[in-house]
């Protein structure tokens, strides 16, 4: 059964950073895309950032671009968020996906996803 693990959400003052990490299991990790999403009370889950199967792609949205960094680890079956410069707007439960093949921004065209992990910015 395929699982995503996502780990390091907390706390953090605005102007602050947090390193977002998402372990798969029971998955052919490399055939996967990665990607991130995060969604705030009351609005839809948006796309944050995504990665090829080998890591030389990367893409964002516009609202993190420059501030994240999204990268993985085939061998540690893992992906990972670098975030700096944190603002509350950043405020969201954060999650992992997983799609064969290559990179969407689109939150329906992932297949597997965490259970996702709170991301807290206060001013």
């Amino acid at each position: 059964q395929v699982q995503l693990a996502e780990s390091g959400g907390g706390l953090v003052q605005a102007g602050g950073s947090l390193r977002l990490t998402c372990a798969a299991s029971s998955l052919p990790f490399i055939m996967y895309a990665m990607a991130w999403f995060r969604q705030s009370p009351g609005k839809e889950r948006e796309f944050v950032a995504a990665i090829s199967r080998s890591g030389g792609t990367t893409t964002y949205a516009d609202s993190v671009k420059g501030r994240f960094a999204i990268s993985r680890d085939n061998a540690k079956k893992s992906v990972y968020l670098q975030m700096n410069s944190l603002t509350p707007d950043d405020t969201a439960i954060y999650y992992c996906a997983a799609r064969a093949g290559i990179t969407s921004v689109q939150r329906n065209d992932y297949t597997y996803w965490g259970q996702g992990t709170q991301v807290t910015v206060s001013s």
